[in-house]
């Protein structure tokens, strides 16, 4: 096997298999695993952010991203705050020499990032990739082969080496990341091609082969693509936007938009602002920012929107103080509960999503912004895929709830073969609002425990299900009846309740308990365990294992 210090060999003797193609969804937060692949690897990232690390060196990472990776080059991705969404496309290179065999060396020597324009080819080919025939038909296998070529040879046309004109990637990458990040300054194509180290006259036709436009169309429509965030997030004057962007008028700024949009971009913001139309669920119909970009979430299923790589702009800190993703939250303004107006209009949020039924206090809230209500006590499957339509990400909550279905699965599963017996019930109980005691039905820790494949209800919890409620309160002298074979005590925060529960549970009464005697009691922190957000729901297959095997946690 050819070491990857070697020469690189010419990439006409090089032959390329395909081995796998999958999308990846790696939860944020979660430990970032050291990965070493006996292959050569294609990364390309699609949604979230973090970091890269690649051979002990660090590079930030967000979507629209790709990096190509030699066999045995160890790489990790680390995503503190958001779920991180990537394609990972494992191949082989074969050297067809005399003696074919397997190389490992570079590709693209010195090269790890590479660039293409556009990046959604890319993401195209990654996603056809993705779309395996399970059928076993070579004819079909052969079709992937040849689609996997058409994304391989893509990548070599932008970033492989020529002898005779400068690399596409080292010639226009750095003028496409100039220009993005100084799209506001004066740019000439002198200057670009200064900047490219390349003649003036070689530029343009290298740059418009690469990007499909010539250097200052691409500059005008990425100027054009700024402009439409600011003319949908900000209330300042034309001009001024116009400035922002780095046009020199505004009434240029309005032709060029004209002629690029079809559209003025007063009309722009008019009809974007308005579409598209949903209906909330109180009924409302609602016309919402087509990808909304701040977002104030107000109800009890924050980490929902993370588990999308959505991040609010304000929230209710509240809901957040003592969850299991509140590391995340450090910059989230707090609205209050109940939801403060004036803090909440003072975030500008383009979209408010709010898990109240309550009319009267939804007028108030739509006055601030297009406002949506939302069942927070819906299903997980129907709050991530609502939530999806809304934020513009049906594609990660489908590929999410997808992921998590399968874990769930393989959870309870592995369970069933080595702790629980068929038919094993469960509860979930706890004290509130001083010595009430409750047994959580719809929402909460039992979403978790009576989810399919896993424990069952108790029959008068079933009951509190069937009627679609949240929990139920609790008569302690009918405990038995709600009492599974196994319990799970939820330790509150108020002082009342806590000395409330712990006295049930030196009572005779809790000590005649089935699931008692047998030690089959679990005790968790309310704040921390009891709600049914996607990123909760997460972190409890891993929890729930530990704490049924009888592991510490």
């Amino acid at each position: 096997m050819q070491h990857p210090s070697l020469p690189p060999l010419p990439l006409r003797s090089l032959l390329f298999q395909l081995s796998n193609a999958e999308l990846i969804i790696q939860p944020a937060d979660s430990c970032p695993v050291q990965q070493i692949p006996l292959c050569h690897t294609l990364l390309v990232f699609t949604g979230g952010s973090g970091v890269l690390h690649i051979d002990g060196q660090i590079t930030p990472l967000s979507a629209d991203k790709c990096y190509l990776l030699s066999p045995g080059t160890s790489y990790s991705a680390d995503n503190p705050e958001m779920t991180l969404y990537y394609y990972l496309v494992s191949f082989t290179a074969i050297h067809a020499a005399e003696r074919p065999e397997r190389y490992a060396g570079e590709l693209l020597p010195g090269r790890r990032e590479l660039i293409v324009h556009p990046f959604t080819r890319v993401i195209r080919l990654a996603e056809e990739l993705v779309m395996k025939d399970n059928s076993g038909d070579d004819v079909q296998h052969y079709k992937q082969q040849l689609k996997f070529q058409e994304l391989l040879l893509l990548l070599f046309e932008h970033n492989y080496p020529s002898g005779k004109l400068p690399s596409p990637a080292e010639s226009v990458e750095r003028t496409v990341e100039y220009m993005q990040k100084h799209y506001m300054e004066s740019i000439t194509v002198k200057q670009l091609a200064e900047l490219a180290g390349i003649s003036l006259w070689q530029y343009t036709p290298l740059f418009q082969k690469l990007t499909g436009t010539k250097p200052l169309d691409y500059l005008t429509e990425l100027r054009i693509h700024h402009s439409k965030r600011f003319l949908l997030d900000s209330a300042e004057p034309l001009r001024e936007i116009a400035r922002q962007v780095g046009f020199s008028d505004e009434y240029y700024f309005s032709r060029r938009f004209r002629q690029k949009t079809g559209v003025t971009p007063g009309q722009y913001a008019y009809t974007q602002r308005r579409k598209p139309t949903v209906k909330d669920w109180t009924g409302h119909q609602v016309e919402i920012p087509e990808r909304p970009r701040r977002v104030v979430y107000h109800g009890e299923t924050l980490g929902d929107l993370l588990a999308l790589g959505v991040k609010p702009v304000g929230g209710d800190e509240a809901f957040a103080r003592n969850s299991v993703y509140k590391h995340r939250l450090k910059k989230l303004a707090n609205v209050g509960f109940p939801l403060d107006p004036q803090l909440t209009a003072s975030l500008n949020p383009d979209l408010i999503i709010f898990a109240n039924a309550d009319e009267q206090a939804y007028r108030i809230v739509s006055s601030i912004a297009p406002a949506l209500t939302f069942d927070s006590f819906a299903p997980l499957e129907q709050r991530m895929r609502i939530l999806g339509s809304w934020l513009g990400k049906q594609r990660e909550a489908e590929a999410w709830l997808a992921s998590f279905h399968a874990k769930n699965a393989a959870m309870w599963q592995r369970l069933y073969e080595e702790t629980l017996q068929p038919g094993e019930t469960a509860s979930a109980l706890i004290y509130d609002h001083g010595n009430h005691l409750f047994a959580m039905g719809r929402t909460g820790l039992s979403s978790a425990l009576y989810a399919p494949g896993g424990l069952q209800p108790p029959k008068v919890i079933r009951g509190i299900l069937d009627q679609e409620l949240g929990f139920a309160e609790v008569d302690p002298s009918q405990l038995h009846t709600y009492a599974g074979d196994r319990i799970f005590m939820l330790i509150p925060e108020r002082k009342d309740s806590l000395e409330a529960m712990e006295q049930l549970m030196r009572s005779p009464l809790w000590n005649t308990l089935p699931a008692v005697r047998k030690s089959q009691v679990y005790l968790l922190e309310n704040a921390k365990w009891n709600s049914a957000d996607a990123l909760t729901r997460e972190k409890l297959l891993n929890l729930l294992p530990k704490l049924l095997g009888g592991q510490p946690v």
